[in-house]
């Protein structure tokens, strides 16, 4: 069974809520998931998100389709998501 491919999608107009995310993509497949990101202290758009298609095909169908292509006045950026990778900082070393 195909695993799910994460999508990094920037550029998105402020306007853009996360059901406009899935649907622009579901034309491409599968939309497991679409969620842009908001500012925590705002509560605004960041102005980028990511979208789970449910495999590999569909996700570089999305890309082709939907890399550079104008919504809201933005040329959208779609790529695959990098791994999210733990940010420094936190807890010291020192734990027992």
């Amino acid at each position: 069974m195909a695993s799910s491919k994460k999508l990094y999608v920037g550029n998105i107009a402020y306007g853009i809520s996360d059901n406009d995310l899935k649907e622009s993509f579901e034309p491409y497949g599968e939309v497991v998931s679409a969620q842009i990101i908001m500012d925590r202290d705002s509560g605004r758009s960041k102005g980028f998100g990511f979208v789970e298609m449910s495999n590999e095909d569909e996700a570089q169908a999305a890309i082709d389709g939907l890399n550079g292509v104008d919504i809201q006045g933005r040329a959208l950026t779609v790529n695959e998501a990098r791994p999210r990778t733990d940010r420094a900082g936190g807890f010291g070393g020192n734990r027992r």
